[in-house]
């Protein structure tokens, strides 16, 4: 077992998010290992008073620092690391011209290993300890990402991306060897090999991933869906009314569907676990059928500002009542830094509304980030939180990094004042360490 003092940061559960953060002062953390073997949060409280319940344990001190959850993360793109901060007047444009030339490059491993091993490591500096993220069309893109992470013991979940139509022929499902399966066929029993392989092991897990319905066929959102009901306990992720061209794609060519995020639905690819990136364009059929279903929306503010996508439209979300966390929605987002996309969303509270000027508090973007993130992976409890049984995914932050910081935190009045401080002015110089589920 060992113990951290240090200030301390973490929400309370079942709370209102706008009001939901508990901040000691002077903390201990206490961690040890579960039945598994994996870190845990044994104990966690006012120093004074967790220090007497275990006399025995080392205490490593963190003087003027704050020990707090480790970022969860829904929504990016690991073959996309080389194309972020690329110039392109939208998405469409941006996909043809960055996004599909580099992840041809996916087809080869060595590639795949090197791109997956910074992409963790760029994750991790800057405090991301659970994700949700994409590969390519390539199996290998998968297996790579996967072997990465499990050396790193990270919580990550990934799948084969699913896309037998409307790309370029190299970054399309393949088929096997002549006189084998089609593409079609193959890339779903890819997917099913790749999520018996991984699913599970260690703390990795599958996402069954068509990278949206107009890249796919029936066949193959069927399939999919059908992958879906056999394994209810696997993830499922995709896009879904990122901006109006996509969604008269979708309209174009699936007419019998209600909507874009129906389309989904009637493939049997919207239930809990599965997590659609943007959700910007929705009306109150989409956002019923959000919560009705249990899935939950990626929420992706750098991205959607950088490549003029939209907003995405908290008041109506809270009203109707469905889940969400944030993203940095990487290459597309311009950021690895939570902070930058806390900051974002903050952006898209004031201006992107039914109802201009909504301040969302920073105690809920940072929920959004950590806790209420980790709720919409169907993972509340287990990351997200410094509650006692929560994995032991921590950040040390230093809200002294920069001389900015430093002065603007220590004029701090309130809660609501630092956390604010830190997400306007932090980056990745603000986490000092990022620990995985193991001693500092």
């Amino acid at each position: 077992m060992r113990a951290y003092r240090a200030a301390l940061l973490y929400f309370k559960p079942d709370a209102d998010p706008r009001d939901s953060a508990v901040y000691l002062d002077d903390g201990l953390l206490v961690t040890g290992p579960n039945a598994q073997g994996t870190q845990v949060v044994q104990a966690v409280g006012p120093y004074r008073d967790v220090a007497v319940r275990y006399p025995q344990v080392p205490v490593q001190h963190f003087p003027g620092r704050i020990i707090a959850p480790g970022f969860v993360d829904l929504h990016s793109h690991y073959p996309q690391t080389n194309v972020i901060g690329s110039p392109a007047d939208g998405l469409l444009p941006w996909l043809e011209h960055y996004t599909f030339p580099e992840e041809k490059c996916f087809s080869a491993p060595d590639y795949c290993a090197q791109a997956a091993a910074f992409f963790i490591a760029e994750m991790l500096r800057n405090g991301v300890t659970t994700m949700l993220t994409f590969a390519t069309s390539h199996p290998a893109s998968v297996q790579a990402l996967f072997a990465e992470a499990q050396k790193q013991r990270l919580r990550l979940i990934t799948g084969l991306c699913l896309m037998d139509r409307h790309a370029p022929p190299d970054l399309l499902n393949q088929p096997s060897a002549p006189g084998g399966s089609d593409a079609t066929e193959r890339s779903l029993i890819d997917s099913e090999t790749l999520l018996q392989t991984w699913h599970g092991v260690d703390r990795l897990g599958y996402a069954i991933t068509p990278r949206f319905a107009p890249t796919s066929s029936d066949a193959q959102l069927r399939g999919a869906g059908d992958l879906a009901t056999r394994y209810p306990d696997a993830w499922i992720q995709s896009h879904v009314a990122e901006n109006h061209e996509g969604i008269a794609w979708a309209r174009d060519l699936f007419p019998a569907s209600d909507s874009y995020l129906s389309t989904y639905g009637d493939f049997g690819l919207l239930r809990q676990r599965a997590i659609y990136a943007h959700c910007i364009h929705f009306d109150d059929a989409d956002r019923a059928l959000m919560r009705d279903s249990g899935a939950a929306a990626a929420v992706c503010p750098t991205s959607n500002l950088f490549l003029g996508s939209g907003f995405f439209d908290y008041v109506e979300a809270d009203r109707v009542g469905f889940q969400y966390g944030l993203a940095n929605d990487v290459g597309g987002g311009t950021s690895f830094s939570p902070f930058h996309t806390m900051l974002a969303a903050y952006y898209v509270g004031r201006e992107g509304q039914t109802k201009p000027g909504v301040s969302l508090s920073p105690q809920h973007v940072w929920w959004q980030h950590t806790a209420g993130a980790a709720q919409a992976l169907g993972l509340a409890g287990v990351v997200g939180n410094l509650q006692p049984g929560c994995e032991a995914d921590l950040v040390v932050l230093n809200p002294q990094a920069t001389p900015l910081l430093a002065r603007r935190t220590a004029q701090a009045a309130s809660l609501d004042e630092l956390l604010f401080a830190m997400v306007v002015l932090g980056d990745d110089r603000l986490v000092e360490k990022t620990v995985i589920s193991q001693a500092f």
